[in-house]
């Protein structure tokens, strides 16, 4: 009799696929929770705050997140035909979404931010038969430039949680800011571990404290008790506006090579062949499917969660029912009113403070993600980026650049984000094809085949 072992491919499918004990499920979901907890957290005080909601509705957007968090986490983990990857991811509220979301809702109004997200998350769905070529024209290089604008954009906006919408801020008001930013570096400084991966939810609870102590802020939750839904189209009926979409639409086309990335990242992680072609449309199908429900409940685009693959290869836990132990603990606190009302209590200032710590480390992510384009060198990566960064920064520094022009033309352009995002897309295909680059391949290539030569 022969005995034929199983490929490795099988072996690793099988630690993906393994039951964990009650007793160990627990912790190691719970670990998954704090690890994200703050992102869903930090973004609902945000979006709160720009859009002035008051406490009632603002533990009311917290509970929404934190449920759809927990059924996206669940529908990522277990799977249900083709949805969902069946690897242990986690989902929360993209930062980068939510400040085009902002954006949207301040130029716009809330429910034509509402409506993009619906739009985008319908565009998504759509252009998955289309995934491999879509995925094409987004390089590094495209994808730096959109999530370091994003991240410019969303610091301005994180200030004024501190300052005010006039720009005038109180003393007191920016010395509980930079306390909470302070004791947030702090905790991630001196921290290890999970402990260091919530150090802004830390920095919060610092910051809050602070300000009740001192009397430089207050802690003031929202009124009522026990177990509640969250508010269905808490912003009423959406508006639709293509033009007014349009960052949140660009966005979601980017977020299938930030989708195929953790894919094929968390695959490696838990030892399963990577199978992009499979896998990520389940993925980004998940993604929509989660974000649609959360344009009906007033947030914006829902994303996996990148943080949750550093846990499962800091801690060698393959295991996908751990991640789906995750979204029950996250549907409990979504549906736990008392929590998200409590949690809505905690000071604007506070929150501006994290906001800019976040928002910070997103520019920075986009930084990173331009160094592994190629900037150096005759070739036209440099000119794109520099061309494309000056395209968005334009309308940030000077706002009314393009107050004479029509109104969509106004959207456009004056979207830092969107215009820097166009222009590299264009520059990448453009000086792609006929810049130095390509005329030294074409050369290159007649070299080599003894031809074209004198």
């Amino acid at each position: 009799m022969t005995i034929t072992r199983a490929p490795a491919a099988t072996r690793s499918a099988e630690a993906v696929d393994a039951r964990v004990p009650l007793r160990r499920l627990v912790p190691l979901s719970a670990q998954h929770v704090l690890a994200m907890i703050a992102a869903p957290v930090s973004t609902v005080f945000l979006v709160a705050g720009t859009l002035k909601m008051p406490p009632g509705a603002t533990a009311s957007l917290l509970s929404a997140v934190l449920l759809l968090c927990g059924a996206g986490a669940l529908l990522q983990s277990l799977g249900v035909w083709r949805i969902g990857g069946r690897l242990p991811f986690v989902m929360l509220p993209g930062g980068a979404a939510t400040a085009l979301f902002l954006q949207i809702a301040q130029e716009h109004g809330a429910p034509t931010a509402a409506g993009a997200v619906l739009l985008a998350a319908a565009l998504l769905l759509t252009v998955l038969p289309l995934y491999a070529r879509v995925v094409r024209l987004f390089p590094p290089l495209v994808m730096g430039v959109t999530v370091l604008l994003i991240g410019i954009a969303m610091i301005r906006v994180a200030a004024r949680l501190v300052t005010g919408p006039d720009g005038t801020g109180e003393p007191r008001a920016v010395l509980l800011a930079a306390f909470t930013v302070a004791a947030t570096v702090a905790a991630y400084v001196l921290l290890r571990g999970v402990w260091r991966q919530t150090s802004v939810l830390i920095g919060m609870a610092a910051g809050t404290l602070v300000a009740v102590t001192t009397g430089l802020g207050a802690f003031t939750p929202a009124v009522g008790s026990g177990f509640a839904l969250p508010a269905f189209l808490p912003f009423g009926t959406p508006r639709f506006d293509l033009v007014a979409a349009l960052p949140l639409l660009v966005f979601s086309l980017t977020t299938l090579a930030e989708i195929t990335g953790q894919t094929v990242l968390n695959s490696e992680t838990v030892g399963r062949t990577p199978a992009p072609e499979r896998d990520v449309p389940r993925v980004a199908r998940a993604d929509a499917l989660v974000s649609l429900a959360g344009g009906l409940f007033g947030t914006s685009l829902m994303v996996t969660s990148a943080e949750n693959i550093g846990i499962g290869r800091l801690t060698g836990v393959r295991s996908r029912f751990v991640t789906a132990g995750a979204g029950v603990l996250l549907v409990v606190l979504g549906l736990a009113t008392p929590v998200s009302r409590a949690l809505a209590g905690i000071p604007e200032a506070v929150v501006g403070g994290s906001a800019l710590v976040v928002y910070a480390v997103i520019a920075v992510m986009g930084v990173e993600m331009l160094r592994r384009a190629d900037l150096s060198g005759t070739g036209t990566g440099n000119l794109t980026a520099a061309l494309a960064l000056t395209a968005g920064l334009l309308p940030l520094l000077t706002p009314d650049l393009y107050a004479g022009f029509p109104g969509w033309a106004r959207t456009i352009l004056g979207s830092g984000v969107v215009a820097g995002t166009l222009t590299a897309v264009l520059l990448t295909a453009l000086l792609g094809r006929f810049g130095p680059g390509s005329r030294r391949t074409e050369d290159d290539r007649g070299g080599s085949g003894g031809a074209g030569h004198p």
